[in-house]
Parts: C-alpha cells; sequence; structure tokens
C-alpha cells in the first residue's frame, strides 16, 4: 500500500479502504507492526476524508452566496432535526 496515491483517491474509496482496515484491527488477527501501520494508513485516510467533506461544504456555501437571495449558512446535517421540535 503506497501512501503517494492516497491524494488521488475518491472519497468513496478513501471511506471503503478504511473501513477495511477498521474490521482488520476489530478481528485483532494481526501482529503488532502490522495493526501501528494500519492504524497509520487509517489516520491518513481519516483526514483526507475529512479535508474531502470540508472542501465540499465550501463549494456548497459558495453555491448558496451565489444565489443572491440565499443566506450563508455553516453545514450542520443534524440542525435541521433537532429544530424540528
Amino acid at each position: 500500500m503506497t501512501t503517494n496515491q492516497e491524494p488521488t483517491l475518491s472519497f468513496e474509496q478513501a471511506m471503503e479502504k478504511l473501513e477495511q482496515i477498521v474490521t482488520q484491527l476489530e478481528n485483532g488477527d494481526v501482529p503488532l507492526e502490522k495493526a501501528i501501520e494500519l492504524f497509520q494508513e487509517g489516520m491518513k485516510l481519516s483526514q483526507l476524508c475529512g479535508q474531502k467533506l470540508e472542501q465540499v461544504e465550501r463549494k456548497i456555501e459558495v453555491l448558496l452566496e451565489d444565489e443572491g437571495s440565499l443566506t450563508k449558512k455553516p453545514f450542520n446535517p443534524d440542525g435541521e432535526k433537532g429544530e424540528a421540535r
């Protein structure tokens, strides 16, 4: 597994690899050295996913600003559920 290919991964590919790593670590049947490598790769993938989500959030905010009549609001996927009460 080469780390210089990670930035070219799509969000979905990175999430799939991350899920595979989590499954391997949860099974607990990997040697300590391999577990550490998997953990480090998982952290990099997690950061990559976070960056990609932030990019999408910024694009959504820009689109909302471009519409003129809409106001820029911070992205909060759970906010509407909590406000419905």
